[in-house]
């Protein structure tokens, strides 16, 4: 069973407010995802604390950097189960974890933070990982 949207509402709009799009149903995802020329960004945002301490404000502030993504897109996992479940397709050869965060260049997943990279990190550290993978990637 999904969790409420009032619940994820207010998490879903910390990264919609910079620019995210969300992706909702498996479709959305499969047109979104394969064969983007350039960079594109995706989040698997989540409820839990990890995700609000770290992932979405190490990401919100990596969008501060000279060189970015140029495309972003977010899924909810534990409520957009159908989006989450497509979207994790294109991280092989990751496990599904959440939260998450994928750069694609090219169409190729070229760098990955796991929820492991994520739990005990900092804002800041997840913010300086991905800076420094859109350095290297956008």
């Amino acid at each position: 069973m999904p969790y409420p949207e009032q619940l994820c509402a207010p998490m879903r709009q910390e990264l919609t407010s910079v620019g995210f799009e969300e992706l909702k149903n498996a479709n959305e995802v499969s047109v979104a995802l394969p064969g983007n020329e350039g960079t594109v960004l995706v989040v698997v945002n989540s409820v839990c604390g990890c995700a609000a301490g770290s992932a979405r404000p190490g990401v919100v502030q990596s969008l501060g950097s000279t060189k970015k993504p140029s495309k972003l897109y977010t899924v909810f996992a534990g409520q957009d189960l159908e989006a989450t479940s497509e979207a994790r397709k294109f991280f092989a050869p990751f496990p599904p974890s959440s939260p998450c965060v994928a750069l694609f260049k090219d169409g190729k997943l070229v760098h990955f933070l796991e929820r492991h990279h994520i739990e005990g990190s900092s804002a800041g550290m997840i913010a300086e990982n991905l800076s420094a993978a859109f350095e290297s990637y956008c």
